[in-house]
């Protein structure tokens, strides 16, 4: 699990997750754990790349777990609650 120092950082892990590197465990001090999940449009691949690997299957269950119960942020909402001084 990385940890994230600044929105900078966050955004450069974001900027490098493509098809191969899709899924990303991470925390912000003062914040909590994050899993960042990159999805395709493609349901099918998503499926495919799922059932083929345990732990992105479980990691995408959490998440829509997460997201049907309404414990979660968006990419944009995490963004804009993050200040330097939860990186200190």
């Amino acid at each position: 699990m990385g940890k994230i120092q600044s929105s900078e950082e966050l955004m450069k892990y974001i900027s490098n997750m493509n098809k191969d590197n899709s899924v990303f465990q991470f925390s912000i001090p003062g914040k909590g754990k994050f899993t960042l999940v990159l999805q395709e449009e493609d349901e099918q691949s998503i499926k495919a790349e799922a059932d083929g690997s345990p732990e992105l299957k479980r990691m995408l269950n959490e998440s829509m777990e997460q997201y049907e119960s309404g414990s979660r942020i968006t990419t944009t909402e995490l963004l804009k609650s993050l200040s330097k001084k939860d990186f200190m």
